[in-house]
Parts: C-alpha cells; sequence; structure tokens
C-alpha cells in the first residue's frame, strides 16, 4: 500500500503526481483509468480525442475529500498515459472520415468513388482494431483485480469495454445516460459509430440483458423502432418525459426509483456527457438542448448502489475541448465522484 503519511490532501495537488495530484502507482491503485483518445465517427464536432489530457490538468483543481465515500480514494486511484499510437491513428482515420462524410453528405454515390470505398472500408477496420484494443486492456486489468473506468474518446470506444465487462461477470445491464439512443444499425455506412455502440451491444454482448437508457432527447425513426420492438429489453426514458412528471408533482427520487427497478443486480454505468446540460458541456460533440444538472445523475447512480445493486465500472465520454478549461472540469469532477463511487460500493 501507499504510504500516505506525507500527503496532504487539504493541499495544493502536485501535477508531478498522477490525476488528482494522487501519488499512486498503477500496481498499488484498487482503479485504474483507462483513456482512450478516439474520435474517429464524430459526426458534428471533435476534440474529444484530446479529452484526458485536458482532465488531468483540470483535475489538480478538485478537493479530494468526499464525505459520502469516505476516502474511497485511499484505496488507489490511477490513470494511465494516453497511448500515443492510438491517439496518431485516430487523427489519421479521422482526416479520412471527414472527407468521406463530406463526400456522401452530399448525395453523391459511394461506389462511384473507388477512393471513398477504400476509406470506408479502412474506418470500419480500424474502428474494430480499437474495439479489439480496449477489450485486450480492459480485459487484462480486471484479470488483476482492479476496477476500470474508461475515458474516451467517443462514445465507440465503451464497446470493448462492455465485452470484457460481459466476459468477468456474466449476465448485467447497462445505465446509459446521453442525449442520444446511439441504436442506430450504423451510422454513415461506418459500422462502429458512435452512434450504434449500443446497437452493436446489444447484438454481439449476450450477457447484456437489459439496456436502460435515460435522459435521451435526440433519436431517429429507426431507434424509435428498435426501442419499441425490443421487448423491454431496451426502456428509455425520454427527457421530455421526465421533465413533464416532474412539471406534473412528481419527485425524482420517484423517478429514479422506478428506473432502479428495471436494471438487474449488476450495472455498468455509460455516460455520455451530452446526457447533461449543455452549459456544462458546451464543446461536447453533438450537444442537444435540455438535458440533467450533474447532480440529479449522481443521485440516481447513487440509488442504484442504495438498491443493492453491484456497481461494476463505467466509462464517461464525448467530454469537449474548448477555448476554457470548463468542460474539462466538469468532466474531472464528475469522474472523481464516479470513481469514488464506484471504489467505494466494492470494498
Amino acid at each position: 500500500m501507499t504510504d500516505l503519511s506525507h500527503f496532504d490532501a487539504n493541499g495544493a495537488s502536485n501535477p508531478k503526481n498522477n490525476i488528482f495530484g494522487l501519488p499512486f502507482s498503477e500496481e498499488e491503485a484498487r482503479l485504474v483509468i483507462l483513456p482512450v483518445p478516439w474520435e474517429v465517427t464524430v459526426s458534428y464536432v471533435a476534440g474529444t480525442a484530446r479529452a484526458a489530457e485536458h482532465i488531468f490538468y483540470a483535475s489538480m483543481q478538485v478537493d479530494l475529500f468526499d464525505a459520502e465515500t469516505d476516502d474511497a480514494w485511499k484505496q488507489g486511484i490511477y490513470m494511465r498515459q494516453p497511448d500515443k499510437k492510438v491517439l496518431m491513428k485516430s487523427d489519421y482515420l479521422r482526416k479520412e472520415a471527414e472527407l468521406y462524410i463530406n463526400y456522401t453528405s452530399k448525395g453523391e454515390v459511394l461506389e462511384k468513388n473507388s477512393f471513398m470505398c477504400k476509406s470506408l472500408k479502412e474506418i470500419n477496420e480500424g474502428s474494430a482494431n480499437l474495439n479489439k484494443w480496449v477489450y485486450e486492456q480492459t480485459r487484462s486489468l480486471l484479470d488483476n483485480g482492479k476496477l476500470v473506468a474508461l475515458l474516451g474518446g467517443d462514445h465507440s470506444t465503451a464497446l470493448g469495454y462492455f465485452k470484457a465487462i460481459a466476459e468477468k461477470h456474466g449476465d448485467f445491464g447497462i445505465l446509459q445516460i446521453d442525449a442520444h439512443c446511439d441504436l442506430r444499425r450504423s451510422y454513415e455506412d461506418l459500422v462502429y459509430s458512435h452512434a450504434s455502440v449500443m446497437y452493436n451491444a446489444l447484438q454481439e454482448i449476450p450477457q447484456l440483458k437489459r439496456l436502460v437508457q435515460v435522459g435521451v432527447r435526440d433519436y431517429c425513426q429507426e431507434e424509435w423502432d428498435y426501442i419499441r420492438n425490443s421487448n423491454y429489453q431496451v426502456i428509455t426514458y425520454f427527457d421530455r418525459d421526465i421533465k413533464e412528471r416532474t412539471y406534473e408533482g412528481q419527485s425524482w427520487k420517484h423517478i429514479a426509483d422506478e428506473i432502479v427497478s428495471h436494471l438487474p443486480d449488476k450495472v455498468y454505468i455509460s455516460f455520455d456527457i451530452d446526457g447533461l446540460d449543455p452549459k456544462l458541456c458546451p464543446h461536447t460533440g453533438t450537444p442537444v438542448q435540455g438535458g440533467f444538472e450533474a447532480e440529479q445523475v449522481l443521485y440516481l447512480i447513487k440509488k442504484v448502489i442504495q438498491s443493492g445493486r453491484k456497481f461494476i465500472g463505467f466509462d464517461l465520454d464525448e467530454i469537449g475541448v474548448g477555448d476554457t478549461e470548463w468542460d474539462a472540469n466538469v468532466g474531472a469532477r464528475i469522474l472523481w465522484k464516479l470513481c469514488n463511487l464506484l471504489v467505494a460500493s466494492n470494498s
């Protein structure tokens, strides 16, 4: 165990230490954060591939004391350095994807352009390889007894971790905080698009028994039909419906308890930052008006834990990079809270 006798948890953070100024090594840490610097398929605003480094710097401003989790951080939290090879591949394929998306968005016929056909094939293969890399990294950490948090990158980065979680824990459910359903069969012919991550998870992971989506407010007919025909494997709480229920007198506690009741015994949290009100994440890739306050989401997650369900892992994605550090500041504080909740609930 790390000797914390000379570590001042009340003082200024030391950026020479790891994230949040913590003095743990990966070997010592109970929880390891895996950054995945990938944004190949983002369809609006890029930047999230570099979110981890911005969050690292912003994390130095986060106070470590957390009365709700009894200093769970003392069990050790560590973040790996973003893999430069993954980032370089993301940058390269992102340029390919921008050319491809620009071409197809104008109604051009894909089959008439051999270069674009080649680009599409290369992007899909690169995304499949990224999924394999994430699976291998997270599976290795889980096998070593670590709790794992995945830090995107776009939402597509989580698929490999879902597969590792399924192998480790068996049957489980996902609680998805998101402005979008991410249930498209593919988006712009990109098979592993950020807009398809939950569709792919449901198709490829038989252990995923229930997907509960909360905060959705931007979706297409295909996704609506998928939800309606899922035989309740997918249960979606649309932002509009949640707000109307509260306007008519229902409490967030009542709605949160109802949401939790649909989840199985083991729960994974998939948190796309755009599930929040855009005032908290203005540079996220696809912001949508409406959404949650951060405290509402954290309350919901605490209700999951209080229900006796097992919180087995999480991803936090789509944090933007802008002219200020506001997005990173909010992201760092949510990451800190999620890490502590995960550690505290897995004593």
